[in-house]
């Protein structure tokens, strides 16, 4: 039975900020539904022209308390990138932690406002380690 991926759903509590993160990015707004009755909106962004690898962002208007919880986990988002070292200064240089630095020149972490672990892989070859990258500590959890 052929599967078909199609979208990677992560819960935001703050709407604006977790897409406002997720544009920094570099992924767009591809669709939106919003529920007068069920009171949500889920909002799918995506790189652009990769339409059909978007994340889902869930937005519960009332907020979250209440929900049940089921002890799901959640492993982390993935995103190919064609400059590492850019696009971690590009993020830090607009408030974003670096978990993980990419020291390798390859691999690198961030977390969301929702404390979502996005990792970022330098496409191709690695980058060759750079300063201020290759001696930078990783910070929190990743």
């Amino acid at each position: 039975m052929p599967l078909t991926y199609l979208h990677t759903m992560v819960r935001v509590k703050d709407l604006e900020q977790s897409m406002a993160f997720y544009k920094l990015l570099g992924l767009e707004e591809i669709r939106r539904y919003d529920s007068e009755e069920g009171r949500f909106s889920l909002i799918f962004m995506a790189p652009p022209g990769q339409h059909e690898a978007p994340v889902e962002l869930t937005y519960n208007w009332d907020g979250d308390e209440g929900l049940p919880s089921d002890s799901r986990h959640f492993g982390h988002l993935a995103y190919g990138v064609d400059n590492i070292y850019e696009v971690c200064q590009h993020l830090m240089d607009n408030g974003v932690t670096i978990n993980r630095p990419p020291r390798d020149g390859r691999m690198a972490f961030v977390r969301s406002p929702d404390n979502i672990s996005v990792e970022l892989l330098q496409n191709g070859e690695a980058l060759e380690p750079a300063e201020p990258w290759a001696s930078m500590e990783s910070t929190g959890h990743w």
